[in-house]
């Protein structure tokens, strides 16, 4: 077996997981296996170009790939998959848990998908906000704004679940001319 042959197969199996994951999180489980396979074709092409780091530099090749087939599903007019979310291990109350991950999907939900990409990149798949710059093309700083924004989307959303409007809304009380005289 060659070097270069020996080392891609030891990244394979050190990002496989990783990339499958992020696929997932964008576009579900039923595309995740093409991309994951689409986005090792791709390092294997270049793999002489592929960093000292390759985990940003393969989510990207992920979200490229992602974007072509997303294109594809736009011109064939088949909706593109939602976001599956992993199981994670419960702990403390349920009913708590259970509330207030339902709350940060309903509020995730109602973000943009570049804000849903830029928090669940740092968040989900632990990635730096220099890391995560990489994978959408932008710069550390410009990745940094974008995240602080999307996290205060994120909150503002997640609040406004939590409170509920009234009921119906009360009028101010206004005088008429009639019970102005009296």
């Amino acid at each position: 077996m060659s070097d270069d042959h020996a080392r891609f197969t030891a990244m394979y199996d050190d990002f496989r997981q990783r990339v499958w994951a992020y696929a997932v999180s964008q576009a579900g489980r039923t595309a995740a296996d093409d991309v994951v396979s689409e986005t090792f074709t791709v390092a294997w092409r270049r793999f002489h170009e592929i960093p000292q780091e390759p985990l940003p530099w393969l989510l990207g090749v992920a979200r490229n790939v992602l974007r072509a087939h997303h294109r594809a599903d736009a011109r064939r007019s088949v909706p593109a998959g939602t976001g599956a979310w992993a199981k994670e291990a419960v702990t403390g109350d349920i009913a708590d848990d259970v509330t207030e991950r339902l709350t940060m999907l309903r509020a995730l939900d109602r973000l943009s998908q570049t804000d849903r990409e830029v928090l669940l990149l740092v968040a989900w798949h632990g990635l730096t906000p220099a890391q995560a710059g990489t994978v959408v093309g932008c710069s550390t700083a410009t990745m940094r704004v974008r995240l602080h924004r999307a996290r205060g989307r994120l909150r503002k959303a997640a609040d406004s679940r939590q409170t509920k409007p009234p009921a119906r809304r009360l009028q101010p009380f206004r005088r008429t001319n009639q019970e102005a005289a009296l």
